[in-house]
């Protein structure tokens, strides 16, 4: 019992280990998601897996494709970067869009807000 036990538990902090190195390598929380809706097809579609990065001293560019959550929900949403705005304080402020919608994504923002900003984005597509 003792050595399945142990075999069991160097299973799970192996596993905990190999997902903590990808975090630390890619500099993002959540370094594989996977596509929830059909709002970036043909390019991408539900259930595709992607994997991501977030380098902080990479810009942000119009066509990139981004994963970021909203505040106050859970679930994070797959998109096109649109548009940047960088102001001369440093604050970034991004629109995205997915590819299939017909509309950008501020419907899909918080009331009264019109953009994201770095914070919300958990990391950009690679591929």
């Amino acid at each position: 019992f003792f050595t399945s036990t142990l075999n069991l538990a160097c299973v799970v902090f192996s596993a905990l280990m190999l997902w903590k190195g990808i975090m630390l390598y890619t500099g993002s929380e959540s370094p594989i998601v996977v596509v929830l809706s059909g709002s970036m097809e043909p390019g991408f579609h539900r259930g595709d897996i992607l994997f991501l990065t977030l380098k902080t001293q990479d810009p942000f560019e119009p066509g990139d494709v981004s994963v970021f959550s909203i505040d106050g929900r859970d679930i994070p949403i797959v998109h096109r970067i649109v548009n940047v705005h960088e102001e001369e304080s440093g604050r970034v402020r991004i629109l995205t869009k997915g590819d299939n919608n017909m509309v950008d994504d501020r419907g899909l923002y918080n009331y009264g807000q019109l953009f994201i900003e770095r914070k919300n984005i958990m990391g950009r597509a690679q591929g």
